[in-house]
């Protein structure tokens, strides 16, 4: 017959649930550190990937700007810059005479009321945009009213500016008011 006895002052005490739960609260922390240490690899090799694309960029950028200082200093020389400017004035030239009159008129007649006529037109191109200065007579206010109403609904004329409105001193001829604006016609 054997006797188990204890002399010890103090009972023996298992550690095992302690050691269970360290155990597991490691390998939590074990999973947490792998999953952090892949994000931050991922986050590395995104940042590798756009530091590779600004640094390409940016060679870009810098042999385009070497081409542009080589393009204006060709450019810059004396007989190319006289070939420039004979170039922007035929351009010029070719753009004014391109300019559509029968298709303005046609637009003006849609839109002009009775009583009302032009006196003067001088279109001017400004920006890819032509601006019209008018100079409209008419012979009664609400001749002119419905003028400057219809010029305003039209698609075809634009940023209406009132210049001026005189009456001329002598009412010798048929207009009584004269309406000097400017127009943006746009051509279709």
């Amino acid at each position: 017959m054997q006797v188990h006895l204890n002399l010890a002052t103090k009972p023996l005490e298992t550690h095992r649930r302690f050691l269970a739960g360290a155990g597991l609260t490691a390998f939590v922390a074990a999973i947490v550190f792998a999953g952090l240490g892949w994000y931050v690899y991922s986050v590395r090799k995104a940042d590798e990937e756009i530091r590779t694309r600004t640094e390409k960029t940016v060679q870009e950028m810098k042999q385009l700007e070497s081409k542009r200082k080589e393009l204006e200093i060709y450019f810059g020389q004396k007989d190319i810059a006289s070939l420039h400017d004979r170039a922007a004035f035929l351009n010029g030239i070719i753009d004014a005479r391109s300019f559509n009159w029968t298709q303005m008129f046609m637009d003006l007649e849609k839109i002009m009321p009775a009583g009302v006529r032009v006196v003067s037109i001088n279109p001017v191109q400004k920006n890819g945009r032509i601006e019209v200065k008018l100079n409209v007579g008419a012979v009664s206010d609400e001749a002119k009213l419905k003028f400057l109403r219809s010029l305003e609904d039209s698609k075809a004329f634009t940023q209406v500016a009132l210049v001026n409105v005189r009456v001329p001193a002598q009412t010798a001829g048929v207009d009584r008011i004269i309406l000097e604006l400017t127009v943006t016609y746009e051509t279709s």
